[in-house]
């Protein structure tokens, strides 16, 4: 079912996209952003689900999908706007919110069903809760990339939402099937969540690689900067770009960049990986649910 998801709802978007871009009709913007923002979500979240979850029940991983994705979209939208300012930590309060409204998300969702827990189900759940939450977020950024003081530009539309898809399995759903699983180890057989040694660590490392992720453009430049520049323009340095860039500076960020992503891509997925054999090390090869 995923693969049937995922390629005839790419053929759909693309069909979308030509549709729209040779017809220029806005009232296709909703169908492009939508198809766009949920397909890889959806997908991943499919695969999880006949892979791992079938004995969780649809109607969980549904509901931790919309409702922990909005939720937490919600939460995170509240309190980074009371909470967060410009500042050099921005990033790292932006991942400590972000992380923890997905948890409170998920532990929401879950307070009917008492009996699930255990490392497997955490994952699978905490999965659905980071791609709906990363749906609903890519959806807002398609939104405000067609938006433009020039009128809509589809092309940045297309290009945001090409760029999020391809990075969506590597983000949110990831980071929070990591704690959502720690979460869930470690639930108690009465249903209450206790926020234990390991939990609290799992919270503070996906945040970490959170920041990361959303400063890597930052650390690009400052890398960048440091072993190619001289007398900086300080001004424009602050602002997020080089002044007239080189071309050896444009590879070097380039290289910076994506390498970090795929460097603290390759951490996540270590650590997701790490998990999954230390249950199947303590339990057996079937694990538990």
């Amino acid at each position: 079912m995923w693969r049937r998801c995922l390629w005839g709802g790419l053929a759909l978007w693309v069909l979308t996209a030509v549709v729209t871009y040779a017809t220029r009709n806005t009232t296709l913007l909703p169908t492009l952003i939508l198809l766009g923002s949920f397909l890889v979500p959806v997908a991943f979240v499919l695969w999880a689900y006949e892979k791992h979850g079938r004995a969780l029940g649809a109607h969980t991983l549904l509901s931790c999908f919309v409702v922990g994705g909005v939720l937490g979209v919600l939460g995170a939208s509240v309190m980074e706007y009371y909470l967060l300012h410009p500042s050099l930590w921005m990033f790292a309060g932006v991942g400590l919110i972000e992380e923890a409204v997905k948890l409170l998300a998920l532990m929401f969702v879950l307070r009917r069903w008492p009996r699930l827990r255990g490392l497997r189900a955490g994952m699978v759940l905490g999965a659905a809760v980071g791609f709906g939450f990363a749906a609903f977020e890519s959806s807002g950024y398609a939104f405000n990339a067609v938006v433009t003081m020039d009128g809509l530009n589809l092309r940045a539309l297309l290009e945001t939402e090409i760029l999020r898809g391809l990075l969506a399995p590597f983000g949110h759903g990831l980071w929070t099937a990591i704690a959502g699983g720690v979460l869930l180890r470690f639930r108690g057989p009465d249903g209450r969540f206790r926020l234990t040694g390991p939990v609290l660590g799992a919270y503070l490392g996906v945040s970490a690689l959170h920041a990361l992720w959303d400063s890597m453009h930052g650390i690009a430049l400052w890398l960048v900067a440091r072993l190619t520049a001289s007398g900086l323009d300080r001004v424009l340095f602050d602002q997020g770009y080089l002044a007239g860039p080189s071309s050896a500076q444009k590879h070097l960020f380039t290289l910076f960049s994506v390498g970090g992503l795929v460097l603290i891509s390759l951490i996540a997925l270590a650590w997701l990986a790490s998990l999954a054999s230390g249950e199947r090390r303590r339990y057996g090869a079937g694990g538990r649910p």
